[in-house]
């Protein structure tokens, strides 16, 4: 599902104040990482991903990648921090997707 304008634009203001959880650095973006985020996503809906300074990895590619791989979506990419988006499939989770979808 593609997010609209207004979508995206409240899931922003949402991640606003949250602090990346994951952060992806010289070992890159693997399989163990990347199984993780898709946890988090399960239980928070939108996380934070921060690529340190000693990682190879762009932030566009992985942000691709991600998007490929666990079927988020992205909502944001500022320098080297990637906001992402999915909706839980777990009734006690969906928060912030109730409210997307709302919108």
């Amino acid at each position: 599902m593609e997010l609209r304008g207004k979508q995206k634009r409240f899931l922003r203001s949402q991640a606003h104040h949250l602090q990346p959880i994951f952060q992806i650095g010289k070992n890159g973006l693997n399989e163990a990482v990347m199984v993780q985020i898709n946890e988090a996503l399960e239980k928070r809906e939108l996380i934070k991903v921060n690529l340190l300074q000693n990682t190879d990895e762009v932030a566009d590619e992985v942000a691709h990648v991600l998007e490929a791989k666990i079927n988020c979506e992205i909502v944001q990419i500022i320098g080297r921090v990637l906001v992402l988006y999915k909706a839980s499939s777990k009734e006690k989770y969906q928060k912030i997707s109730k409210e997307v979808q709302a919108i």
